[in-house]
């Protein structure tokens, strides 16, 4: 038993750091507070994975239900920043990651962007956290914020990036209508970037009656895995004349990486820009 002890004792400094930092499973989402269903779940990741095809841009998921426990840090910022640069996010030259860090219980949420991102991309992170994310968990709806957040981010700030471009400007408030104008144009652009699937499903026209107002969700038949693909449906109905059609569709497999030595990212870090919310 002294022995035991002894032994405890000398491997404690150990042990108690071996967890300082949240551990990925997978380098698009890793859902560790289970707020996601696994449909949506893989169409993030799939989100997420084209976009990586595409340009390169390294961008993740991460949701805990409190940064308690892990590397005591200051504020939620700092955990953010110190987890981005652990696991080592984005290409390690452009310095273009992109981490979406959702702490449920602590009711707190942060877009921290990598170094190579300018500060007009902290203020698209943040409008995006204001109109997008936050509406949503307001009402507990975090599938949905998260679904429709990571679009956004995607579409908004890492595409932009990507292309040389500079996020619009934003109203600056001053009153003015040339002012008001470019701020409403500007809410009206994120709320089409955040909701698009609801607001093509309002435009979209029935093949069978010609109105608009169709209606469109996805079932998963068949859960993917590592070694298969799985299978889904899209059901689309017309409420006004009964119409009804079923398109199936795939399901790509399952992908993880071990993390233990940062693993699949690319070496990127940052230096603190994004932005942050709370609700």
């Amino acid at each position: 038993m002294i022995r035991l002890v002894a032994l405890l004792a000398l491997l404690w400094p150990a042990l108690a750091t071996a967890q300082s930092w949240p551990v990925y499973e997978n380098i698009y989402v890793n859902d560790y507070a289970r707020i996601l269903p696994e449909d949506v779940e893989t169409r993030i990741k799939r989100q997420l994975e084209v976009l990586r095809e595409d340009t390169g841009v390294e961008a993740t998921v991460l949701t805990l239900n409190t940064r308690g426990g892990f590397t005591p840090t200051d504020t939620m910022e700092d955990f953010a920043t110190g987890l981005f640069n652990e696991w080592g996010i984005g290409d390690a030259g452009r310095n273009d990651g992109i981490l979406i860090l959702v702490l449920r219980d602590d009711r707190q949420m942060r877009i921290e962007l990598g170094s190579g991102y300018g500060s007009a991309f902290n203020r698209e992170a943040q409008d995006i956290i204001d109109r997008v994310f936050l509406p949503e968990f307001r009402n507990d709806n975090y599938a949905e914020g998260i679904e429709d957040g990571t679009d956004a981010v995607i579409q908004r700030i890492a595409r932009v990036h990507w292309n040389g471009e500079e996020p619009p400007e934003r109203s600056t408030g001053d009153g003015s209508p040339l002012g008001w104008v470019l701020g409403t144009l500007a809410v009206i652009g994120g709320v089409v970037a955040a909701f698009s699937r609801k607001i093509i499903d309002r435009f979209r026209t029935c093949p069978q009656c010609g109105e608009r107002g169709m209606h469109t969700t996805r079932h998963r038949l068949l859960a993917p895995t590592r070694s298969r693909t799985g299978k889904g449906e899209k059901v689309t109905d017309c409420p006004r004349c009964g119409y009804h059609s079923v398109v199936p569709y795939t399901i790509p497999m399952i992908t993880s990486s071990s993390s233990s030595s940062g693993g699949s990212f690319g070496g990127g870090s940052s230096s603190g820009g994004g932005a942050s919310g709370s609700w």
